[in-house]
């Protein structure tokens, strides 16, 4: 059994922002699921490979993303290396994407939550880049919509996203891996 989580903050206000990825992905992926809740997260159960897989989106909101990954990882008796958390990247260059096991939060406050509430960093982590426009304060700018160009390269990342998840699934995601989409 494996988790996926996808951060992002809860509400229609949100739904578009830079910092909503992680559930933009979860969303493209589980494309016609019904979500359910429990411990203030949407999650869905599906089996793929053969092997059941939990997606989720805490409920509550990026910085405590913890409160709701722990119990979930809890109540279904999850091994970390089991986990994986789709995240914005302010680091990564839109268009580019990293997967990687026992990383720090990178300042990201949801992954500095998460981190806290398990003990330890040794998960997966699904970094979407999504650039880093300096003249833009930090909050405004991840809590910002994408532009209209900016849209057609988030798509094409989502889309391919799906084999990265399926790799993950069939445990074919080992150490650190880039990629680069849209270009």
């Amino acid at each position: 059994m494996k988790i996926i989580c996808g951060l992002g903050n809860p509400g229609k206000e949100y739904e578009k922002t830079r910092h909503n990825v992680g559930f933009m992905v979860i969303d493209n992926y589980c494309k016609g699921e019904n979500f359910s809740k429990k411990f203030n997260g949407l999650y869905a159960e599906k089996v793929i490979f053969g092997e059941k897989i939990i997606f989720l989106k805490p409920q509550s909101y990026m910085n405590l993303s913890g409160t709701v990954v722990k119990p979930f990882c809890d109540y279904f008796k999850i091994d970390l290396k089991d986990l994986l958390v789709i995240r914005d990247d302010l680091d990564l260059k839109l268009g580019h994407t990293r997967i990687k096991f026992d990383s720090s939060s990178g300042g990201d406050n949801g992954i500095k939550s998460i981190i806290s509430s398990l003990g330890t960093q040794k998960f997966y982590q699904y970094k979407i880049g999504i650039s880093n426009d300096k003249t833009f304060e930090t909050k405004d700018y991840v809590l910002g919509n994408f532009s209209k160009k900016e849209l057609e390269i988030l798509n094409k990342m989502i889309t391919q996203s799906e084999e990265t998840i399926d790799r993950f699934i069939r445990g074919e995601i080992l150490g650190t891996q880039d990629y680069k989409y849209g270009e």
